[in-house]
């Protein structure tokens, strides 16, 4: 069961690496329409000097990268407690059904990005995300986490 509570943490970091490159395919051009480059930012800037200055639709990957950097950095040693202690079944689902809403909180933010419904898969995955880290407190506290 250890491969298999791994896995869903797998996909996650690939799927933040296809963020990555779709950001920056969006935010290169978009930065060349402006008339400048790379080459002509300012020392020391960042990201979010961007905004304002490229067209929000473009920036929203941007976003959503720097979200996939966030709450999923407690997803992946929480994955990992529970791949060492003894995953169960339900375990590799709940991580799945993270992942998944991880996943299409990212299309959905990247591309139409209405904030409620944004939120409400946030908040599904943080659901999901909270029971996957009582079960690894219990997998670390208890000796048969799998009973309950």
């Amino acid at each position: 069961m250890q491969s298999q509570m791994l896995a869903p943490a797998a996909v996650l970091v690939l799927w933040s690496i296809i963020m990555l490159f779709w950001m920056a395919g969006t935010r290169l051009p978009a930065i060349k329409n402006t008339g400048g480059g790379l080459g002509d930012a300012k020392p020391g800037g960042r990201g979010q000097d961007l905004e304002g200055v490229i067209p929000d639709e473009v920036n929203w990957k941007a976003h959503n990268y720097s979200h996939l950097m966030e709450q999923p950095t407690i997803f992946y040693p929480t994955v990992i407690i529970l791949a060492i202690t003894g995953a169960t079944g339900f375990d590799a689902m709940l991580a799945w059904i993270y992942v998944g809403l991880r996943i299409i909180h990212s299309i959905w933010q990247a591309t139409v990005n209405k904030v409620s419904t944004r939120f409400l898969l946030f908040l599904l995955s943080s659901l999901a995300l909270t029971v996957l880290a009582v079960r690894a407190v219990m997998a670390t506290l208890f000796a048969n986490p799998g009973v309950l």
